[in-house]
């Protein structure tokens, strides 16, 4: 049985997000996974070695504090995600966490990898798999291309198929309506689009067939049925 999967608008590892972290540890856990979290910092691969070096910290102060052990792999190009040795680590993790960066990096790096082919083994045999910002948008068939509008989208990892997403949605989008339009004529017809608030979270837990809102704000549905804003503790079908 496949894993549970969150989609997450921003604050991966920050202690506000501890509850929901620890929670898909134990889902992992549940489907007899090893008590450990695999940070997957690609899509920060570009940034300078300080900034690594924080999210690694960042890291590791959330894995003290919810109980479990901290995997910091430094995959960062092709060749290091072509590493199998990094791919026998993701082996049997409770949960498996890409963070923010440049989502059109992070795909290009993984895609038909040995890591991501691990990372989609450990998901569809109960590993939890999320993805916070660009982690997130990397999960749809299609990446939107925000910094340059006028170019059309990237192929994506096709973990989610025709849903795409659009992170930090209430810090960057909400009062500009216009650059969400922009955004929306780049979606095709029969996709849907979420906008995910900062520190929020769409989850579908393993063997579930809706999704939750989980985290301080909110998920807004902007293309497909139904279109409405989602609170933390609702739920929604697709």
């Amino acid at each position: 049985m496949r894993g549970s999967l969150a989609l997450v608008g921003s604050g991966e590892y920050l202690p506000e997000m501890a509850e929901l972290e620890k929670s898909l540890i134990q889902d992992g856990l549940n489907h007899g996974k090893a008590n450990k979290f695999i940070q997957i910092p690609t899509a920060a691969g570009r940034e300078s070695k300080d900034r690594l070096e924080f999210w690694r910290e960042l890291g590791a102060r959330q894995a003290s504090l919810i109980g479990t052990e901290q995997i910091f792999l430094p995959i960062f190009d092709r060749e290091s995600a072509n590493s199998h040795e990094y791919a026998d680590l993701i082996s049997d993790s409770a949960l498996i966490y890409m963070s923010g960066g440049d989502p059109h990096f992070l795909a290009e790096t993984l895609t038909g990898t040995p890591v991501w082919k691990a990372i989609i083994k450990n998901w569809h045999s109960g590993g939890s798999l999320a993805g916070c910002s660009a982690g997130a948008m990397v999960m749809s068939s299609e990446i939107p291309n925000f910094r340059i509008l006028k170019h059309g989208p990237t192929p994506g990892l096709d973990v989610i198929g025709n849903i795409r997403v659009i992170p930090h949605f209430n810090k960057f989008f909400k009062w500009i309506p216009d650059a969400a339009a922009k955004v929306l004529l780049h979606a095709p017809q029969g996709s849907i689009l979420l906008g995910v608030d900062e520190v929020t979270a769409l989850v579908q837990r393993s063997g579930s067939d809706y999704w939750e809102v989980c985290g301080q704000a909110n998920v807004h549905v902007l293309q497909g049925a139904p279109t409405e804003q989602l609170a933390a503790g609702r739920t929604i079908r697709f």
